[in-house]
């Protein structure tokens, strides 16, 4: 998914900057082991409709996409899972080639795990949540989110929904910050009770997410 080519009215420069100083802070903290600070998470505002590629690839990993209500809906962060979630962040981010998908498939957008160790946006975003669903933390509290970028482009996160607030797992910065510290405009992300979509009151959604 990783751009619609959709502009906003803030200029990529400002919200560069924006993201710029909130990850320098983020990352001295993360870099001492210190939990999050607190705040409030992202409210969903009624149903959305699905990206394509994603209702294709929960076809073929219907078990990255099965929502089961007896898990947990936020993650009780600790000091190990806070490491956790950080180190796998940066280690999907570091082990990924960035490309298209249509540099890399012929197709404007494919969503997969980056099993050839190739992908963009989202398919960074899958693999996390499918290491982190490996190591015990809750699927339904990892919710595969659509935004618009600092330069009013489509783009992919995971996030993260917690005790804590909402936290960000992006493949643009090795720091996981919190939803509104990105300075993103969130758009929609999956359902924590169904598989389906729920918006969160963005702009117009993109269809496609095709940058890295």
């Amino acid at each position: 998914m990783c751009s619609a080519g959709i502009k906003t009215g803030i200029t990529g420069l400002a919200l560069g900057l924006t993201l710029l100083a909130a990850t320098q802070v983020t990352a001295r903290e993360q870099a001492t082991g210190t939990l999050p600070r607190a705040s409030s998470g992202a409210t969903p505002v009624g149903t959305a409709r699905p990206i394509l590629a994603w209702t294709t690839f929960c076809k073929s990993y219907a078990a990255e996409c099965a929502v089961d209500t007896n898990e947990p809906a936020r993650i009780a962060l600790t000091p190990s899972v806070w490491s956790l979630i950080t180190s796998v962040n940066r280690r999907v981010n570091n082990s990924v080639a960035a490309r298209t998908d249509q540099e890399h498939w012929g197709v404007p957008d494919r969503w997969d795990l980056a099993e050839d160790g190739v992908g963009d946006c989202e398919d960074y975003q899958l693999l996390k949540r499918h290491m982190l669903a490996e190591a015990g933390l809750p699927r339904r509290a990892m919710r595969m989110t659509v935004v618009i970028d600092e330069k009013g482009e489509g783009h992919a996160v995971l996030t993260l929904i917690t005790d804590r607030g909402d936290f960000a797992l992006d493949n643009k910065t090795n720091t996981v910050m919190a939803w509104h510290e990105t300075g993103y405009t969130y758009i929609k992300r999956e359902s924590q009770d169904a598989v389906a979509w729920v918006s969160l009151g963005g702009a117009t959604s993109p269809t496609v997410t095709a940058n890295r």
